[in-house]
């Protein structure tokens, strides 16, 4: 993600978290913190050029990193950009040395979860009344250690490198 993604990307937000959404501000102080921060967004060709039509940022603080967001434009749900975006995020926990990727999900978005579960996340905790709208968060956590991906849960093909579209 670059500084000219931003203002797209908060548009994004807004559209998918209307209750929750990060102010445009916030997504610029956290690209701007690349020590700890990777963002990234992912592209669609449509008539009018290119669309990002999916985005997210992990946050890595050794030993530990955590998925700050992640989301995916619902006509392009099922489609893989999710399993890509969290390939890249658990790949650069990996590459900055953390031990474990936690991340919140919503207890009321079993299709999140069931990524999350595919990759090896497992619930550690419940946060009630996390969101604004009073939705419980489901506290996951990877522990990465030593261990390989899990089955099915490879490098995604063309992943990005630093500061490249997904």
């Amino acid at each position: 993600m670059t500084e000219g993604d931003v203002p797209a990307v908060h548009a994004l937000e807004r559209l998918l978290f209307p209750i929750d959404a990060w102010p445009e501000q916030m997504f610029r102080e956290e690209i701007r913190q690349s020590e700890t921060r990777r963002y990234c967004v992912a592209e669609a060709e449509v008539p009018e050029g290119r669309r990002i039509v999916a985005y997210a940022g992990l946050m890595c603080v050794e030993p530990i990193a955590d998925v700050q967001t992640i989301a995916v434009v619902p006509e392009y749900e099922g489609r893989g950009i999710g399993s890509a975006l969290l390939t890249e995020l658990i790949g650069e926990a990996r590459r900055r040395g953390a031990e474990d990727v936690l991340l919140e999900v919503r207890a009321d978005n079993p299709r999140a979860q069931a990524l999350y579960r595919r990759f090896g996340f497992s619930h550690i905790h419940t946060r009630r009344h996390y969101y604004r709208d009073g939705a419980d968060a489901l506290i996951m956590q990877l522990p990465l250690g030593e261990a390989e991906p899990a089955p099915g849960v490879a490098p995604a093909p063309g992943a990005a490198s630093e500061g490249e579209n997904v």
